[in-house]
């Protein structure tokens, strides 16, 4: 489930940024910890000791920051550190995964010693010597957010509190929040690969409320950021931005009028809209749930599974995206990955654990929330690709219809591919045009059977502007969504109406 959370942070050398080489990454932990090359490669032996296939070891060190704003007054306001090591073997389909949040040697070797414990099996390699591993810059950032003063930090998120309570009179409760992290990460194979990531976060988010003597509080929601310098926040997306919008969002509910129910046409806007794609489609994408064939997509690579209007893509290559890395949390170079294209089912989001079982190539898509966690598929940036209609043709060619501009978040069933989302910012389109809000206003249906009744695509693609947090089995890892117009035919609306 797609939801509005992250955590902050800052530390490390401005010297170096994301896809920094290995070299440097080992001399980071060396100075803070006392890890060099030598020490991996022992700990590496450590963990196959007993048998295996495959052993990482998964490095991470953590500086957070949060702020949150509510009534006028800072609520809280905390930073944090955190760090560790998980070390994951591999033998046949059995994972033994272990971790320590104390980074001493005996620590990381008792860990090393738990894993192989687990994962012991009949084979047995032996760790290779470590090289560097791919080396590249999404987000070559100079001074991360988190590097900054906290003072300018409180100032945004001040700048949004009164800019989202100046829009209108009938705003009255606003609540910011800042976050910020940056992520130090290394990771040791032993296939002999040793990859450095310094991945840099922040995000800013504004809900508002707005009320009239008519009916009862309206909220709107607004936010964004990614893997970008302290200036984006100034120059391109300023906090006053996300305020108005949020705030626009709440006033423009007030006169809303109940959501029509039944059978119609249903045309999704740009951008935010996305995250149905993300989770009607993209969760039944990754390679887990098909490897054990409780996907509604299982078997079905090759067949048409949408319309062939529908290309979808995840991307976990696009520069300062929120979902964007230099290298996966497995130490594979992100990719840029076509999961369906013109209809047709290509492809599945791998990692290290399923490519292995499957014999297919890793996608760049092993990720995890932290180095308790074992990694699993995940998405980064997923997206649709654009068509060749007018947006506004699109809206015109509908008689009567709903369309929906924002999303407040949804459920789906992986097996079945049935879904159910609520809109929170929608309107009627009546004879080609967009009228009334709508309220209370649900999307029923399933996901491959959704993308088939796609008749219309615009060309107006748009990624979200960088708030996504994408759970699964209770791990979240910030992620993109992204979607041009779309008209999808015979959708099944819930309302009052």
């Amino acid at each position: 489930m797609t939801s509005f959370s992250d955590s902050g942070a800052a530390t490390a050398s401005s010297a170096a940024s994301g896809g920094s080489t290995a070299a440097w990454a080992t001399s980071f932990f060396a100075s803070k910890f006392g890890i060099g090359k030598r020490e991996l490669e022992n700990y590496l032996s450590e963990a196959l000791s007993r048998g295996g296939d495959y052993a990482d070891l998964y490095f991470e060190y953590v500086a957070s920051t949060s702020i949150s704003i509510d009534e006028s007054i800072i609520k809280s306001a905390t930073q944090g550190v955190s760090l560790g090591v998980g070390i994951r073997v591999i033998a046949g389909e059995r994972t033994g995964y272990a971790h320590s949040g104390d980074l001493s040697p005996e620590k990381i070797r008792a860990a090393a010693r738990v894993a192989a414990m687990i994962a012991s099996g009949p084979s047995k390699v032996e760790s290779a010597t470590l090289e560097d591993g791919p080396k590249r810059n999404l987000y070559p950032i100079v001074t991360a957010p988190a590097e900054t003063a906290f003072h300018e930090r409180v100032e945004l998120a001040w700048r949004a509190d009164r800019a989202a309570r100046a829009y209108d009179s009938k705003i009255f409760q606003v609540q910011v929040t800042w976050a910020d992290n940056i992520r130090e990460v290394l990771v040791a194979t032993s296939d002999g690969v040793l990859s450095f990531d310094r991945q840099p976060l922040a995000r800013l988010s504004v809900y508002a409320l707005a009320r009239d003597a008519a009916g009862s509080p309206q909220q709107g929601h607004a936010g964004g950021g990614g893997r970008r310098e302290i200036s984006w926040f100034h120059d391109e997306r300023t906090p006053e931005f996300f305020a108005e919008d949020a705030a626009r969002q709440a006033v423009a509910q007030l006169t809303a009028v109940e959501a029509p129910a039944g059978e119609q046409t249903v045309v999704l806007g740009p951008g935010w809209p996305g995250v149905l794609l993300h989770e009607a489609v993209g969760h039944g994408l990754e390679a887990d749930f098909n490897r054990k064939g409780v996907s509604a997509f299982s078997g079905r690579i090759g067949q048409k599974v949408a319309s062939e209007l529908c290309t979808v893509i995840d991307d976990g290559t696009i520069g300062g995206r929120r979902g964007s890395l230099n290298v996966d949390d497995e130490g594979n170079p992100t990719q840029r990955n076509v999961l369906i294209e013109k209809g047709i089912l290509r492809g599945y989001l791998q990692d290290r654990l399923s490519s292995r079982i499957l014999g297919v190539a890793p996608t760049g898509s092993g990720r995890r929330e932290s180095y308790e966690c074992v990694p699993m598929p995940r998405m980064t940036n997923t997206f649709m690709l654009a068509g060749e209609s007018d947006p506004q043709d699109v809206i015109r060619s509908v008689k009567r219809g709903l369309y929906c501009a924002n999303f407040a978040g949804g459920q789906v069933d992986i097996t079945s591919g049935n879904f159910v989302f609520s809109a929170s910012e929608s309107y009627l389109i009546e004879d080609g045009k967009l009228t009334r809000p709508v309220k209370n206003a649900t999307l029923i249906g399933n996901g491959p059977e959704s993308l088939g009744r796609i008749s219309m695509v615009g060309c107006d693609l748009e990624l979200d502007e960088g708030i996504g947090v994408c759970g699964k089995e209770g791990q979240s890892v910030p992620v993109g969504v992204g979607m041009p117009t779309v008209r999808i035919d015979g959708m099944t609306v819930g309302g009052t109406a």
